[in-house]
């Protein structure tokens, strides 16, 4: 960076420099060009006057080597040059500055001469007689300029080159030292400091990287004791129903069994083996959440008739514990997965039957606005402590321990219904109190997209 910066300087500084020579050169080259105009008016007007006043005999012992003079008669012959021999020279009063001179007399004119080859500056003077005395002298080129300057110029470049590299070479040093000496671990000490104005915006975009990839670790180290907490609780909940069926079936092979108990041992056996079907089916429908439900088909259903299969399902269930179960409000059009709303109802409501008192009742309310469905299932069950709520929807956790043994159930059911609502963009809110009841809000968006 401090090369290219270095670079960038040194460049732009030879540029002006050289652009400044240019237009030097320039303004001098007018400005002497002016100079030399100036001396020919002079110079015209003094010889006018001594051909007029000593005519051919001016010229006897007049020595001037850095001017041509020509002297023309009023038909264009000429009658005198110091340079040419006359009589081999044209008519020149077709010449530019000959003409003027016999309109207005005095006439100037800038040409390359057709004698000389050079360009030249030419100035003319009409005389009493009527004749034309003409001045001419060569105009200085531009490459005589330049070599007449070449040395104080060559010295002045290799000096303001020299210092164009050491200004430079500072100046990038002095860029750069400042980014060099970030402490990128820290970077917001440099926040709405005058040396690092530039370059706050990247060191914003650093910080907030920062802090990105601590969350990002964050998630990452949760994630892993995630895994490592299910892993445990996964074989814990098999190992319990697995450890119940061999020790049955090994009563049953070794005929410890009276007769009237082995119908008892193989109702405890196909229960135990429910269990752990049960569980396996949600831990694959957990996979499948995980992955973001990407394989699962997404179609235009009603979450009010999802609601009420859900309800018909466990009428049974409720029944037996005497449980009104209702479903009320209008008929809810959605763009979903059928078998994840299916499943968000089911088990709230199963948990919500499971954890309710005798008697008890289970409604289930739907409600839809313009851009989205109010889903709201509330119980009079044992209600949750406020200690728990935020911990309800974590795999296999259970409030209470001893009454989950007594209902059953994976302790994945919650997780399940937070995955799939999170799938379908929407939102889950709890509200319970202990003895009263508990009240969940899922709120979802109508017009969900497939992943």
């Amino acid at each position: 960076m401090s090369s290219k910066i270095f670079k960038a300087i040194w460049l732009v500084a030879v540029v002006i420099f050289l652009a400044s020579v240019i237009f030097i050169m320039g303004i001098s080259y007018d400005y002497l060009t002016n100079i030399q105009e100036k001396q020919l008016r002079i110079k015209i007007e003094l010889a006018s006057q001594g051909v007029n006043l000593s005519g051919m005999s001016y010229f006897d012992e007049l020595n001037t080597s850095d001017y041509r003079i020509t002297w023309i008669a009023s038909d264009g012959t000429v009658i005198y040059d110091n340079e040419a021999d006359k009589s081999l020279m044209e008519n020149h009063l077709e010449r530019e500055e000959a003409k003027e001179a016999l309109e207005t007399g005095y006439g100037e004119a800038a040409r390359y001469s057709s004698t000389l080859a050079e360009r030249q500056l030419y100035a003319a003077k009409k005389l009493n007689d009527g004749s034309i005395l003409r001045l001419s002298i060569v105009q200085m080129a531009v490459w005589t300029l330049i070599l007449g300057f070449a040395q104080p110029i060559s010295f002045v470049i290799l000096l303001a080159l020299a210092l164009s590299f050491i200004l430079a070479s500072r100046l990038a040093k002095k860029i750069v030292e400042p980014i060099n000496q970030i402490d990128l671990d820290n970077p917001k000490q440099y926040y709405d400091k005058e040396n690092y104005k530039e370059v706050e915006p990247l060191l914003r975009k650093i910080a907030n990287q920062q802090e990105q990839l601590k969350r990002d670790n964050s998630e990452i180290e949760k994630a892993s004791l995630i895994r490592q907490e299910f892993t445990a609780n996964v074989s814990h909940e098999l190992k319990t129903p697995l450890h119940a069926i061999s020790g049955y079936a090994e009563l049953l092979e070794k005929g410890m069994v009276k007769e009237e108990d082995v119908k008892p041992f193989a109702s405890k056996i196909r229960a135990e083996s429910a269990r752990i079907s049960s569980l396996v089916e949600d831990i694959i429908d957990l996979t499948k959440l995980d992955n973001g439900g990407s394989k699962m088909s997404w179609e235009d259903c009603d979450l009010f008739k999802i609601a009420e299969n859900a309800a018909d399902s466990l009428e049974t269930a409720a029944a037996v514990m005497h449980i009104d179960l209702s479903v009320e409000g209008e008929s809810a059009p959605i763009r979903g997965v059928p078998q994840l709303l299916y499943s968000i109802v089911y088990n709230l409501c199963d948990n919500a039957i499971k954890y309710n008192k005798y008697g008890g009742s289970v409604s289930v309310y739907i409600e839809v606005s313009q851009y989205e469905i109010k889903l709201q299932i509330k119980d009079t069950g044992i209600g949750i402590p406020r200690s728990s709520l935020d911990r309800i929807f974590e795999r296999f956790y259970r409030v209470d321990k001893s009454r989950s043994k007594e209902v059953g159930g994976t302790g994945l059911g919650l997780s399940i219904v937070k995955h799939a609502v999170l799938i379908h963009n929407g939102t889950i809110n709890v509200e319970s109190e202990l003895g009263k009841g508990t009240v969940f809000t899922i709120t979802l968006p109508k017009n969900n997209r497939s992943i």
